[in-house]
């Protein structure tokens, strides 16, 4: 029956429009991630060359050149290359952090569940962009220290990170809430199915009933709702970028590729450089959306 149900599925997602669309761009969009170490025309590192900045799309450089005469094709490229990776780590992080929470507060419930939803409740009165920025300014420096008294004794500890870790961090820890309450709404359902109820009534252990029985009713959701939020997370890390919160050089990344033309004063001068790296933050987000409203389509009973 999983298989039949598994392969219904699978065809009612292929048989969408958005849901191919949305496969084929996101694979195109890692292949490129992919070999953009091996099929870049220049190094993104150390390609500067003032003779040739600003200069527009041609043979040379396909895309045109940036204020410090760099090639943006290869900037591109490592750009989505540095996108997809915030996006999938940071919505990784959250959605099993997430997943974790909602199912201990959903399924035991009483002053767990109350401390979990009050923290959840919490986060989500901040706008996300907004509590992302609190939480790069917080570790601005780079470093989070604490030091615990335990008696007479202290213990310091601090731990570090880099500005690629930091936007990761934050924008990790933006997603926590969303999954929080998407599971502990699925669990909560779950919780009084009667299969649930006969493994409690034959003395299924609690890790037992969890793992198998709860937890894999609650994957598809979360996975749907994963594939949703990666677009989310590529627009905020593109959106820290340009307030220049973001990943910081020389690691190239969209947003900063954006702020850069404003701030250089070039963006309506030398357009490509802003739409270029918009075009490209834009097919991510688009291959992101639709695979997510594929998978909605074909995974989700809920959608049926």
């Amino acid at each position: 029956m999983n298989n039949l149900f598994e392969t219904r599925s699978v065809r009612r997602f292929w048989r969408s429009n958005s849901g191919r669309t949305g496969l084929i761009l996101t694979i195109a969009l890692f292949a490129i991630a992919l070999f953009a170490p091996i099929l870049r025309p220049y190094d993104p590192g150390s390609n500067l060359d003032f003779i040739a900045r600003l200069q527009p799309p041609s043979l040379t450089h396909w895309l045109g050149t940036d204020g410090l005469g760099r090639d943006l094709l290869t900037l591109i490229w490592h750009g989505v290359r540095t996108s997809l990776l915030i996006s999938l780590v940071s919505v990784g992080v959250g959605a099993t952090i997430g997943l974790i929470l909602g199912l201990l507060a959903g399924y035991f419930r009483g002053w767990i569940d109350a401390v979990i939803s009050w923290v959840t409740d919490t986060l989500l009165a901040f706008p996300s962009t907004l509590l992302a920025i609190v939480l790069l300014t917080v570790t601005s420096a780079g470093r989070i220290g604490m030091t615990i008294a335990l008696g007479i004794v202290q213990i310091s500890f601090s731990v570090s990170f880099t500005s690629l870790q930091t936007v990761i961090l934050a924008l990790g820890i933006v997603q926590i809430p969303i999954y929080i309450r998407l599971t502990r709404s699925i669990v909560l359902s779950l919780r009084e199915q009667d299969f649930v109820q006969a493994a409690i009534a034959i003395g299924a252990t609690t890790p037992q009933i969890i793992l198998r029985h709860i937890l894999p009713g609650s994957l598809t959701p979360i996975i749907v709702q994963a594939s949703l939020s990666l677009g989310t997370a590529t627009l905020e890390a593109a959106g820290l970028g340009f307030l220049g919160l973001g990943a910081q050089p020389p690691t190239p990344e969209l947003g900063t590729m954006l702020a850069d033309a404003f701030r250089g004063g070039y963006s309506l001068t030398s357009p490509w450089t802003t739409i270029f790296p918009g075009l490209a933050i834009t097919i991510v987000v688009l291959a992101f959306n639709l695979l997510g409203d594929g998978l909605r389509d074909g995974f989700d009973p809920r959608s049926q």
